[in-house]
């Protein structure tokens, strides 16, 4: 297929699909189909369609490396809408969007339309950003590959130090390449298998969905019996320190110090944790995806938020579904900078198997209605 093609064949999935998703706030058609004319074929994602994270998503360091290796944006995507801080859905050009599984339940946030446009094919790839989760649980709830990188490691317009760039993928070789073109530098070598990894839970504070937990735990199963990883034997489960106050009191402007006793053992356990095992599973979120009126008191950032704090880098692979049909993302977590082996290994995993009921729609071949207009913010 053609560079021009292969844009042209994005543009028209977002024309088809994007009115009952909600995906979208912008589609750069006219200048898309320009700028895939002028694309160098030599370049390595050249013509690949991408979409970015928000309004200001384009001016992002991330977007302007892929645009340099030849990847065309189209669009930019869907985050929550003004006076809805900790509203988990975003707010499209044609209201608000939907997972694409369950048209009643939220995608996550904010990274919200990044995950919906890639979930339902209308690009491979999308740019986010994660604050306490918000690229792993859209991931997660869409049923895609979601990475967040090293605190620090690329520009973020965060001056708290919490959020750092993210990506969102139809496929961890896909999230590779963006790695390869944004990171620069020098190729990894891909991580010796079966890689030695310890599974907790809910990281001792956590309480997750006994059927989310389920999901979960077969996936990893099935990590361990394909060879992927290997499961260390420990004398007692990896537990951190609830990180929900100290994240708060930082990105609440409280200060460091309100945060370091916190912050300083949880460096201290996940320090002494990778400096003997390269892999830490755990669930992406302790809950599956919410009605659209929020989570009420349950905190679906519970098991993602403490590697904003501790700034290691962690993805989002798919696990399964639940019985009703919602998507569960498995979480990866390694050591800071070891960024390139987390779409390895994802690479490596065996798919998980479909949703049942069998019948629940597949989100690139029968995109649900939008249901009724959203309801209270959901906490975060």
């Amino acid at each position: 297929m053609s560079v021009a093609d292969s844009v042209a064949e994005a543009l028209a999935r977002i024309e088809r699909l994007d009115p009952a998703l909600c995906a979208f706030i912008e589609v750069w058609d006219a200048e898309a189909r320009e700028r895939a004319r002028a694309v160098d074929r030599r370049l390595p994602l050249a013509g690949v369609p991408f979409a970015v994270k928000g309004p200001s998503g384009i001016r992002s360091y991330a977007a302007g490396r892929l645009i340099a290796a030849g990847a065309v944006p189209v669009g930019s995507t869907a985050v929550p809408g003004p006076g809805t801080y900790w509203q988990t859905w975003g707010q499209g050009r044609h209201g608000r969007t939907v997972n694409p599984y369950r048209a009643d339940r939220t995608p996550g946030g904010s990274s919200a339309g990044s995950a919906v446009a890639v979930a339902a094919g209308m690009v491979p790839l999308a740019t986010g950003s994660d604050g306490a989760g918000s690229v792993r649980i859209p991931a997660a709830w869409c049923g895609v590959f979601g990475l967040k990188t090293t605190n620090g490691l690329l520009p973020s317009p965060d001056r708290t130090g919490l959020a750092s760039a993210g990506l969102l993928a139809r496929s961890a070789a896909e999230a590779r390449a963006y790695l390869r073109c944004v990171l620069g530098g020098d190729e990894e070598p891909p991580p010796a298998f079966p890689v030695p990894a310890v599974f907790s839970p809910d990281l001792g504070y956590a309480r997750p969905d006994p059927e989310v937990a389920a999901v979960v735990r077969a996936a990893v199963d099935r990590l361990v019996a394909a060879g992927v990883v290997r499961l260390v034997p420990t004398r007692r489960p990896f537990t951190l320190l609830d990180p929900r106050e100290a994240w708060m009191a930082i990105r609440g402007g409280g200060g460091p110090e309100t945060a370091a006793g916190v912050r300083a053992e949880n460096d201290r356990r996940l320090d002494a944790f990778f400096a003997r095992t390269p892999l830490l599973l755990t669930p992406v979120t302790p809950n599956r995806p919410h009605g659209h009126e929020g989570p009420g008191e349950l905190y679906s950032t519970a098991l993602t938020w403490a590697f904003n704090l501790s700034g290691h880098p962690a993805a989002s692979i798919p696990a399964g579904f639940t019985a009703d049909g919602c998507p569960v993302g498995l979480q990866l977590v390694v050591a800071r900078g070891a960024d390139a082996s987390l779409p390895d290994i994802a690479l490596a995993a065996p798919a998980p198997p479909p949703p049942f009921p069998a019948s629940a729609p597949a989100p690139a071949r029968r995109p649900p209605t939008p249901s009724a207009p959203p309801g209270a913010p959901a906490t975060p």
